[in-house]
């Protein structure tokens, strides 16, 4: 099951020209700089901007096409816009029971109880909108939306207003949101730290137009999209808490290939991981390092040489177990390892971020 869509949107200084597959589960990122079709995007899949040229499906249910249009209203989504434009003069609770009380009983796939669980708010419920932080009303506008009981929840930047306390804020309870609930979710950002953390599949978006379209994985590591050779390069590997060692308040996440040293982690042995290693972050080294303060050493293959924008630097693709890892080094330490595809190495990590 998935969405199926094409919009065609012409208006003079920017076009609209994509054709989207989008999975029926998990969270997909439409990333891209600002003014490549994100939002637009968005209102077109909710149907706030209806265009002549489009079309699109529902896990088969057409929503859209040129004879056929479902309004607004009809549409089983819930929309989260960048400002969380909760009634001021309701409490929160009230503020929450405005949508779900509209539902009809045998419709309601989410319960008040469980979005007030999930997203924190059972300490909120009596205040009012102007008594809360931005994080907190963010948390209460997304927890409004997922009590219409939405089959497709859409996200706008919902924390381009936040600053960086609030976002802290915020995005644990957003993970959740990935973990517990399986709403899809279509999520536009601009940030790539949030898309890494947050994110199953990725469209990549530029000027209107789609540059590529998979999963976050693999379009990260991709040496042909602009995403592998930006300054903030970075790969994201997949694992899970194997041990903690309280002593040196450290845990390590374990995945096929290897394992790494993080700083303590209050997760059960065995919960899923998801780490983020910059490029920048990662040296290589021919044999296993002998009396190095590093603590991540994985052993690699390496796939493939790259150029860089900076012409003192390469990028090289490295396999590591069934995942791939970034690196950016210099040009003359690719030439002094003499390296070539195929070899066998050893990537020692300078940093690892645990994003979820």
């Amino acid at each position: 099951m998935s969405i199926e869509a094409r919009f065609y949107l012409d208006r003079g200084a920017f076009t609209l020209d994509v054709d989207l597959t989008i999975p029926a589960q998990g969270v997909t990122a439409l990333f891209g700089r600002s003014g490549s079709g994100k939002t637009t995007i968005l209102r077109c899949l909710a149907g706030l901007e209806r265009i002549a040229k489009a079309w699109l499906t529902f896990n088969g249910e057409v929503w859209q096409n040129e004879q056929f249009f479902l309004p607004v209203h009809k549409r089983p989504l819930g929309y989260v816009f960048q400002e969380a434009s909760l009634f001021p003069h309701l409490e929160v609770k009230r503020n929450l029971l405005y949508g779900y009380q509209r539902i009809a009983k045998e419709h309601r796939r989410i319960q008040l109880d469980e979005v007030v669980s999930l997203l924190g708010l059972s300490e909120l419920l009596t205040r009012y909108p102007e008594a809360l932080s931005g994080g907190q009303r963010q948390r209460v506008a997304i927890a409004r939306a997922l009590l219409t009981s939405p089959q497709l929840l859409l996200m706008d930047e919902p924390m381009a207003s936040l600053d960086a306390s609030s976002k802290g804020d915020i995005l644990p309870y957003l993970e959740r949101l990935h973990d517990e609930l399986s709403i899809p979710v279509v999520y536009v950002s601009h940030s790539i730290e949030e898309v890494e953390r947050l994110a199953d599949q990725m469209i990549l978006l530029e000027q209107g137009k789609v540059l590529a379209q998979g999963t976050l994985q693999d379009l990260l590591s991709r040496t042909d999209l602009p995403l592998a050779h930006s300054e903030h390069a970075s790969a994201v590997l997949e694992g899970h808490i194997g041990a903690h060692h309280e002593a040196d308040h450290l845990s390590e996440v374990v995945f096929n290939g290897g394992r790494l040293w993080v700083t303590e982690q209050a997760r059960a042995i065995g919960a899923p991981v998801r780490v983020r290693i910059l490029a920048r972050d990662v040296s290589i080294a021919l044999t296993p390092p002998q009396a190095s303060s590093l603590l991540n050493g994985l052993e690699v293959r390496l796939l493939e040489i790259s150029a860089d924008p900076h012409p003192a630097h390469i990028i090289l693709r490295l396999q590591v177990g069934e995942q791939i890892l970034l690196a950016r080094i210099t040009q003359r330490s690719c030439k002094h390892l003499n390296l070539a595809p195929g070899q066998t190495l050893w990537a020692m990590i300078k940093g690892v971020a645990v994003s979820g």
